[in-house]
């Protein structure tokens, strides 16, 4: 009879030891998502700057208004407004830019590209862990949403922008 205490004592410290685990493992990851976010608009405010240094080599161009809008726009209409804008980009002749410009915006996707993934990548270990039936069933995540994929166009050719 104590045997089957201890072992049943023991059992409930095991399982709420792998909560509490797996709990701290969520909010971590949730955190690293976060920071993850963070990187990513930095990158694309970054792009939005050299995007309205080349508008002003480009009079009458939309970019500069286009890149305003990306930066200031609500984190759920932000896949949008940078796909607006990268397609405009991908419009304009990029023949006339001067050279400095050009190493700049290429830097400054490329820092976007990879901005975006790492965020891909937390969002998709948060995601996988949150789903999990026994981490839903005790909510160890709480009541919060999971987080949402970001996807935008990384590099649009010329005449494929829309």
């Amino acid at each position: 009879m104590a045997t089957w205490i201890v072992l049943g004592v023991v059992a409930v410290l095991l399982a709420a030891g792998w909560a509490y685990h797996t709990a701290n493992r969520l909010d971590r990851l949730n955190v690293r998502v976060d920071l993850a976010r963070q990187s990513l608009y930095a990158s694309l405010d970054r792009r939005a700057v050299v995007v309205r240094a080349i508008a002003a080599e480009l009079p009458g161009s939309e970019l500069a208004a286009l890149a305003d809008r990306a930066e200031r726009a609500a984190p759920e209409a932000r896949e949008d407004a940078e796909n607006a804008l990268s397609s405009a980009l991908a419009r304009t002749d990029a023949s006339g830019r001067s050279p400095a410009l050009v190493i700049e915006l290429a830097d400054a996707e490329t820092r976007v590209m990879m901005a975006r993934r790492f965020y891909n990548d937390a969002v998709r270990d948060t995601r996988a862990l949150a789903e999990r039936r026994l981490v839903r069933w005790l909510r160890l995540g709480g009541r919060a949403s999971p987080p949402t994929y970001f996807e935008i166009i990384e590099r649009v050719s010329p005449g494929r922008g829309d």
